[in-house]
């Protein structure tokens, strides 16, 4: 696994626009090596802001959507088409604005729809839904370009909470119950699912993440700070404000 580095941006609005850019090229490096590319979403604000600055770049139109596979790390359960999807969100901020091949596109089932019984149900879909897609004679998963995870004040990333029974799952996808932030029911990647990715980028803006982020790249434990359990493949980057940043020691910021 690798280790991690940190770039620093001015503030939030720069970092939307870096990480965007930084997708972009990303998705072009993976379809000139492999023919098409793949990316795992994230919600929370930052990453609202940065679908909606991807959407606004030129550059975006070099990409070959029709060949882009789109995941999600995490999904709240609630029906289809609520603003609180994460789903959603991206759909708004900028699925629905680029070409993309529907059948490539894998929401994690909503609440009352196909699959979605029970938070239970919906995480046994996805895994097989996930594990359709994987690469012959690999484990369960499909590649993972790069996977995107915000980071809460908590230090908890995608649903994967402090302490939650999920940690203990070696499941790709488990149903979270009793989340600690609402809503409640929701579906997430378990950390060994996200340290598949050949690069795993934590997002993060603010001064309310500024501990978390800290304490992650102190070495905290991942039980106690799940964002302190990823490791992408290839590559972990911490793309942060610099108020998110106050707690990250001079030595290991990159400034922008």
């Amino acid at each position: 696994m690798s280790e991690a580095s940190v770039a620093v941006h001015a503030d939030a609005d720069l970092l939307a626009q870096a990480v965007a850019a930084r997708l972009v090229v990303k998705l072009l490096d993976a379809q000139a090596e492999r023919g098409q590319a793949s990316v795992v979403l994230t919600g929370g604000r930052i990453a609202a802001a940065v679908y909606r600055a991807v959407a606004a770049l030129p550059a975006r139109d070099a990409v070959d959507w029709s060949r882009v596979d789109v995941w999600w790390g995490d999904e709240r359960f609630l029906p289809e088409g609520d603003p609180d999807r994460n789903e959603t969100q991206a759909r708004a901020a900028l699925l629905d604005v680029v070409p993309l091949d529907p059948t490539r596109v894998h929401p994690m089932p909503a609440a009352g729809g196909p699959g979605g019984a029970d938070p239970e149900e919906a995480a046994s879909r996805y895994a097989a839904e996930l594990a359709a897609a994987a690469r012959p004679g690999t484990a369960a998963l499909p590649h993972f370009d790069v996977l995107m995870l915000g980071v809460g004040e908590d230090g908890h990333v995608a649903s994967v909470f402090p302490e939650h029974p999920v940690h203990y799952e070696s499941r790709p996808v488990s149903a979270v119950r009793g989340s600690p932030k609402p809503p409640p029911l929701r579906t997430t990647l378990t950390l060994p699912a996200i340290n598949t990715a050949e690069e795993v980028w934590l997002v993060a803006s603010g001064a309310d993440k500024a501990r978390a982020v800290g304490m992650a790249l102190a070495g905290a434990g991942p039980v106690q700070l799940p964002a302190a359990g990823v490791r992408g493949v290839s590559r972990t980057l911490w793309l942060l404000d610099r108020p998110a940043a106050a707690d990250v020691p001079a030595r290991l910021r990159s400034l922008r």
